[in-house]
């Protein structure tokens, strides 16, 4: 007794979190580094602390060897001096390789987590998102994060421990002029966290404009051939570059901003600095400081700011960086519309029977494509799917291999409801050949094992046998080897059906779900599909939205779809003798091809 259960609600994707939160999760990612990342921050410790030893290195030659004219000293302190800088060129070596290797590693774990997790979402994602959109996620925003995680936190790292370390040794040179320093410090503080904030909004508009220009050219790299057809490489190259233009008046925007910012921050630090002359000269004046330790507190004073301006920038890079953080967690967080039942069934064997009990579907806008729809299909039988444009055949094609779940009814295969099996054993065993037949742009032999990706060489040849394609295979320059180009656009339309054909063929499945399409091709070409099709058909229950009468002569019944709904189910002599619907269609699109074929 099968259970009517109901439709499930899209999952909402889940809002991403609060910034803190995203900080968290991206730094999660380092976590599988963490001994690398030691020896980066060792790396980068010997190389911070290191480097604070040359302003006192200056100290030392200004007050001790030009005031006593000691060359030998002088010898000593250049020799140390360059032992410095060999421990700190090791140091920053360990420090850099490491920090590279787990930036690089968090790409490829980042877009692999990424790309399966799009892999997992429902087909309804996809057809709602262009795919260039998705593509820019994948690449630039990843590497956005990479820069953030790896680079931005190395310099954080060493800018504040050199800013800390200047720091402290200013104090001990002179605690009164650093005072007078660290008064200076909130006003720089407050003008980068307002610059910073107004660089984060700007530099998210400016990555959601560069993805817009790819998806435009994304879409005509696709379609080239129906640009080329209708003349119009200018209309799209007009178009790529107002996108291009709209993202370029957005990254202006952001330099602008970016070019106010580095002037501001460099005035203050620098003023600082004349600041510190000014004071520590008198200082020195007043017999508090030497000239050596003035020298140094300069220099000192210079990393300070160079320190403080690097960190202040960094703030506006994390600002950057929220905004590709937020759209790859937004991807992330979104769960598939369709999904595995908890205690799903594998489907390890299937006949073949399929039912459609009171089934109904709409999409968002509440149209009900199809309408109780009521349609019991046995083992090995072929039915055919008849009626206009729109009446929903397309939709039951998507319905049983739960691309989509109907939105009332239950759908079976072998009595099993399809929501309580799952998707992947119950895909396994249904075989789907459209009509805009695609390939990928590898080999003829990818393309067919894509259908067993362990079959032997005879399994492929056997199949391309099946479907009418090794001979036309065989007389190509590479033979299986040869690649078919974008898409498959280096064959013929009935080449690539063939070939499509072989790749159902060769994953044997108990379904087929044929949208068949020789409308298009030649008289040849038809007859030699025809052949395949009724080869891969042999022994397997199938679907097939009819275009031909050479299709629907096949079949044991034809459905006659119309407005979501099944108006008349028979044999074609029955149908014809209804006078319906079926029998007007017949008469408008099938007795021509009839008359042609007799």
């Amino acid at each position: 007794m099968l259970r009517r259960r109901p439709a499930p609600q899209e999952k909402e994707k889940r809002e991403v979190p609060d910034i803190p939160v995203q900080w968290r999760r991206m730094v999660a990612y380092l976590s599988p580094y963490k001994f690398r990342l030691f020896l980066a921050i060792i790396g980068l410790i010997f190389s911070a602390g290191l480097s604070l030893v040359f302003p006192a290195v200056i100290q030392s030659v200004v007050d001790s060897v030009f005031t006593d004219a000691d060359l030998q000293l002088l010898d000593t302190i250049t020799l140390l001096l360059l032992l410095v800088f060999v421990f700190r060129s090791v140091a920053t070596f360990v420090q850099n390789y490491n920090l590279n290797f787990v930036g690089e590693k968090i790409v490829v774990d980042i877009r692999k987590e990424l790309y399966e997790h799009l892999q997992s979402l429902s087909v309804k994602f996809f057809t709602e998102r262009r795919v260039g959109e998705l593509i820019s996620r994948i690449s630039s925003d990843v590497t956005v994060m990479r820069t953030v995680l790896t680079g931005n936190v190395s310099t954080l790292l060493q800018q504040s421990l050199t800013l800390i370390g200047s720091v402290l040794i200013m104090f001990v040179l002179n605690w009164r002029l650093t005072m007078f320093i660290i008064v200076l410090m909130p006003v720089i503080v407050v003008v980068g966290f307002v610059f910073g904030r107004y660089i984060r909004k700007i530099s998210t508009e400016v990555q959601d404009e560069i993805a817009s220009a790819t998806v435009v050219a994304e879409e005509v790299f696709q379609n080239i051939r129906e640009v080329k057809s209708f003349v119009r490489e200018s209309y799209e190259v007009g178009r790529y570059n107002d996108a291009v233009n709209i993202a370029f008046k957005a990254a202006v925007k952001l330099l602008t901003v970016r070019s106010v910012f580095g002037p501001i921050i460099a005035f203050f630090a620098f003023g600082g600095l004349s600041l510190i002359l000014w004071f520590g000269g008198r200082e020195v004046l007043d017999g508090r400081l030497s000239a050596g330790e003035l020298i140094a507190f300069l220099i000192y004073g210079l990393t300070v700011a160079g320190s403080f301006a690097g960190l202040i920038n960094l703030y506006s890079q994390f600002q950057e960086a929220i905004g590709a953080t937020k759209r790859v967690f937004q991807i992330l967080d979104m769960h598939p519309e369709i999904d595995d039942a908890p205690n799903a069934t594998t489907l390890s064997t299937v006949k073949g029977a399929i039912a459609l009990n009171d089934v109904s579907f709409a999409y968002e806008d509440d149209h009900h494509v199809l309408e109780n729809i009521n349609l019991h299909i046995k083992e090995g039988e072929i039915v055919a799917l008849v009626g206009p444009s729109g009446a929903g055949k397309s939709t039951m094609f998507n319905l049983i291999p739960r691309f989509y779940d109907p939105t009332s009814g239950i759908i079976t295969v072998d009595d099993y409801n399809v929501r309580d099996v799952t998707q992947g054993s119950l895909r396994q065993h249904i075989g789907i050949v459209p009509q805009e037949t695609l390939l990928f742009g590898g080999t003829i032999r990818e393309n067919i094992l894509y259908g067993k990706l362990d079959a032997t060489e005879d399994e492929i040849i056997s199949a391309a046998e099946s479907a009418n394609a090794h001979s036309f295979i065989s007389e190509l320059p590479n033979e299986y080897d040869t690649v078919v180009g974008e898409r498959g656009v280096k064959l013929s339309g009935g080449q690539r059906q063939r070939v499509a054909i072989a790749r159902a063929i060769l994953k044997n499945p108990s379904i087929l779900l044929l949208d068949e399409a020789t409308s298009s091709l030649d008289n040849e070409s038809e007859h030699l599909v025809q052949e395949a099709l009724s080869n891969l058909m042999t022994d397997r229950t199938t679907l097939i939205i009819a275009h031909r009468l050479s299709t629907i002569r096949v079949a044991h019944r034809i459905a006659v779809l119309d407005k979501g709904q099944i108006v008349e189910l028979g044999t074609h002599e029955e149908l014809m003798a209804e006078h319906g619907l079926y029998a007007k269609l017949y008469e408008m699109q099938f007795r021509e091809t009839d008359l042609m074929s007799t």
